[in-house]
């Protein structure tokens, strides 16, 4: 069943560009690394360490040895190393990462330039949120819930010369597609990250959305909503739906994308970006379809016939090259 507060439709602004194309013709998706989001505290959380050092111990070991064990394991595969001693190992190594982890630490806490009351305690706070950090290599396809925001058209739609793709989320997607919070703390805290480690459900959603569901309050004209699925170009899981061109947009661009997805098995609707004459919002209108295909492609030296023939009726003689007057 669809998630409830999905919108019916989310869009992406867009310039118009060949990845662009190829994300329409070939129906994909690219989710993003969110470090190389525009807002540098975009999934940076900070730690609150709401837990003494023993249980921030605890956490740092268990994250350091997840994420060897992954590493590892991920490189197994790609080796075909499979058999249970090839695990063993794998685990083993994972123990021995995580003590060593934690005695680097333990020395690193004795260094005398510290001017802070318990240095080891400050350490365990930064080493838990830097895993933790790393634990999240998922990627972000950000949409939003309106094809008319004018500032959305102005920093994302190449200030009205792209054009904005209208997706419906199918319910196997709606799980995956999360709303933006904003405003509030940056704080995870460290018992919500414990928590979750020991298979607490709603911690992980809840440290979920304080790492990667979180952004500053300026940004919330953008009402922002994440797809989350692996980083890189993937197939897409939502529905294309429609096409919205800003009113800068040129008509060639218009053609070539209409044009592109003309055979598409599933039809795709296609509006225009146009001003209301009475105040600053900007409408949603259909494209004419035909007489755009009736425009383009065009020939300019069809012109050049049409002018010859004009002439000809008004000139007969001179356009035939003859001459007039007495001989």
């Amino acid at each position: 069943m669809k998630g409830e507060g999905v919108p019916r439709r989310l869009y992406k602004y867009r310039n118009f560009s060949n990845r662009t194309l190829s994300m329409l013709i070939d129906d994909t998706v690219y989710f993003a690394d969110p470090t190389t989001f525009n807002d540098p505290l975009d999934t940076k959380p900070a730690l609150a360490a709401d837990i003494d050092n023993a249980a921030l111990e605890t956490i740092l070991a268990r994250l350091i040895e997840d994420r060897t064990v992954a590493e590892m394991s991920a490189a197994a595969k790609t080796l075909r190393y499979r058999g249970p001693k090839t695990l063993d190992h794998i685990a083993r190594h994972g123990r021995k990462a995580a003590q060593r982890g934690l005695a680097d630490l333990r020395y690193n806490a004795t260094d005398p330039e510290y001017e802070i009351e318990d240095p080891e305690r400050f350490l365990l706070g930064y080493y838990v949120q830097e895993e933790l950090l790393r634990r999240y290599d998922k990627g972000v396809f950000s949409l939003v819930a309106r094809a008319t925001c004018p500032l959305m058209w102005s920093h994302y739609g190449d200030q009205h010369r792209g054009l904005c793709i209208g997706y419906s989320v199918p319910p196997a997607a709606t799980s995956n597609v999360r709303k933006m919070r904003y405003g509030g703390s940056r704080l995870v805290q460290a018992s919500a990250v414990a928590a979750m480690l020991g298979g607490d459900d709603a911690a992980r959603r809840r440290v979920d959305d304080d790492v990667l569901l979180r952004k500053a309050k300026p940004w919330i004209y953008e009402r922002e909503w994440r797809l989350i699925g692996s980083r890189g170009e993937q197939n897409s899981p939502l529905e294309l739906e429609e096409i919205v061109f800003g009113m800068r947009c040129a008509t060639a661009v218009k053609y070539s994308v209409v044009q592109a997805l003309a055979q598409r098995s599933r039809a795709v609707g296609f509006f225009e970006i146009r001003e209301q004459r009475d105040s600053f919002a900007l409408a949603r209108h259909r494209i004419d379809i035909s007489e755009l295909a009736s425009s383009r492609p065009r020939r300019c030296r069809d012109m050049d016939g049409v002018f010859d023939a004009f002439a000809a009726e008004i000139d007969p003689v001179k356009s035939s090259g003859g001459e007039t007057g007495e001989g």
